[in-house]
């Protein structure tokens, strides 16, 4: 019989385009710790994929098929992108043609016929009956067209669909739309939705891997800085809400200040992170569009480094009710 592993783990992973290869690399090298299971994980856009990726690989066979399917999933990104601009490795110019293009044309304009490649990507590499039967808890964050909030897709609920819906960047695709209801990219209300891991008694130790940075020094005056900027706090709003909802709750429980019944309501969240924003601070919102192997390739092994040393660092903290990121100083004092 198989030694049980001892730490548990619940992961949140943010989406960022094709920077979501620094999550592949954090997830190649998280699967390799023998002790810990990865046990829920909730995800938006990018992360949506490699979750569901990493889900269908550990049911098909363990370590070794989450590792061959991301790697599938990053390879399959990679050729379609080769004739499928914006997905390609864009030049300055041929990208600011494009953004300008999609600022006076929808993608109901520009593509009537709704083509995705990432669909075929997805299709081809993931056997979605196989998420189902991994035992992962998956939550998978996108906007809702017309309330404006976020929808979490769980259970039975994750297809093709859903995973395409958390993906769905509207300047690029229509929206996505299920049992009758438009979706657009999860990032925008929940990048990614930290509260289905509090409700669903997922692991109490949640390691948050962020692509966008929160902090970047300077003022942006060009216009791309500008965007870029304005890019990276917006898909950053809903998560850093939530990040304080659960320090202020937290303080609550600390000081005895939470009674019967809502002490039954809320529990603690041991918050750790590895910030790939602040990894990634080289690279522009322009190469979030570059998906040529070679970038991808130095983003996975940048974040397979970023869990190896958050792993010698912070891994022990798994299981002890410790946290490794001061929630009240990151997100309150500045």
């Amino acid at each position: 019989m198989a030694k049980q592993k001892q730490r548990e783990l619940s992961l949140a992973l943010q989406g960022g385009g094709a920077h979501g290869a620094y999550t592949w690399g954090v997830l190649d090298r998280l699967v390799e710790e023998k002790d810990l299971e990865i046990s829920a994980i909730s995800a938006t856009s990018a992360g949506a994929m490699n979750a569901v990726a990493f889900s269908a690989g550990m049911a098909e066979n363990g370590m070794q098929g989450a590792k061959d399917t991301l790697e599938a999933l990053w390879h399959g990104i990679s050729r379609s992108g080769r004739n499928s601009a914006p997905y390609g490795a864009l030049s300055p110019i041929v990208f600011a043609y494009a953004s300008a293009l999609q600022s006076l044309a929808s993608p109901y304009d520009l593509n009537p016929f709704n083509m995705n490649p990432l669909r075929d990507v997805v299709d081809d590499v993931i056997d979605f009956s196989k998420v189902d039967a991994s035992g992962i808890k998956l939550y998978l964050s996108a906007t809702n067209v017309q309330s404006g909030h976020v929808t979490v897709f769980s259970d039975g609920d994750i297809s093709i669909d859903t995973v395409l819906a958390s993906a769905c960047l509207p300047q690029t695709f229509q929206a996505v739309e299920i049992d009758g209801e438009a979706y657009w990219d999860g990032g925008f209300m929940g990048n990614p939705s930290l509260f289905p891991l509090i409700y669903s008694g997922a692991p109490r130790d949640v390691l948050l891997v962020m692509l966008n940075p929160i902090r970047r020094d300077g003022i942006p005056k060009r216009a791309g800085e500008i965007q870029d900027r304005m890019n990276e706090i917006s898909f950053n709003a809903a998560l850093i809400g939530e990040l304080r909802a659960i320090a202020f709750v937290q303080r609550l429980l600390d000081d005895g200040m939470l009674k019967e019944p809502m002490l039954k309501r809320y529990r603690r969240l041991n918050i750790h992170a590895i910030k790939g924003g602040q990894d990634l601070l080289e690279f522009s919102l322009r190469t979030k569009f570059d998906t040529s192997w070679d970038f991808l390739i130095k983003l996975r092994d940048i974040g397979r480094g970023a869990a190896e040393k958050w792993l010698a660092e912070c891994g022990e903290m798994i299981g002890t009710n410790q946290t490794s990121l001061d929630l009240r100083q990151e997100f309150f004092e500045g």
